[in-house]
């Protein structure tokens, strides 16, 4: 048996397919559309940064066989500032991790809740984890810790986690607002 000729799209199809693809993709970026310059920004400089730190170590340890003993300490911390950025813009564009089994399935209503518990938990966990990260802050302030690879008071990096972790609360909180108010399962 022969299957029947498969008829061609019309192109007035292929417009409106096309049509209906970017209204859909307009409208997902729209529900995603956060102002995050700060992030993209800290982004842009900490990355640069680090790639001006290793530049310049790998040309020291090239022509003079010794490196910068600072490098390794301050990039270690800019990676970790740049973990927690893109953190911060991944919770605020809704693109934090999540289990898509569980997240995407089900009836909308489900999404929707599943959606507001996941926003609520993270708040909930940076908020901890900044009010503990903040003690920490105090004890290295107190006793005077400083960093082991160049003597800085330890209390220079250790003081962004908290900073860091309020902003990912703070984002977490706006998801949920955003995703309580809206009418769409699906922000």
């Amino acid at each position: 048996m022969s299957l029947p000729p498969e008829v061609p799209p019309s192109p007035d199809d292929l417009k409106a397919d096309a049509d209906a693809d970017a209204a859909g993709a307009a409208a997902a970026l729209a529900r995603t559309r956060v102002p995050l310059a700060i992030e993209d920004w800290l982004t842009v400089i900490v990355m640069a940064l680090l790639a001006l730190i290793t530049f310049a170590n790998v040309l020291v340890r090239y022509f003079s066989n010794q490196s910068f003993a600072w490098t390794e300490e301050v990039s270690i911390f800019l990676m970790i500032v740049l973990a927690l950025v893109a953190g911060s813009a991944a919770v605020a564009r809704n693109r934090h991790i999540r289990i898509e089994f569980f997240a995407d399935g089900g009836s909308p209503r489900r999404r929707r809740r599943l959606a507001l518990l996941a926003s609520a938990t993270v708040a909930l966990l940076f908020l901890l984890l900044a009010v503990l990260s903040a003690r920490m802050v105090w004890d290295d302030f107190r006793f005077g810790e400083t960093s082991p690879g160049i003597g800085v008071p330890q209390w220079w990096y250790s003081i962004w986690l908290p900073l860091v972790s309020l902003a990912i609360s703070g984002r977490a909180i706006g998801l949920f607002i955003r995703q309580s108010s809206s009418r769409d399962p699906e922000t």
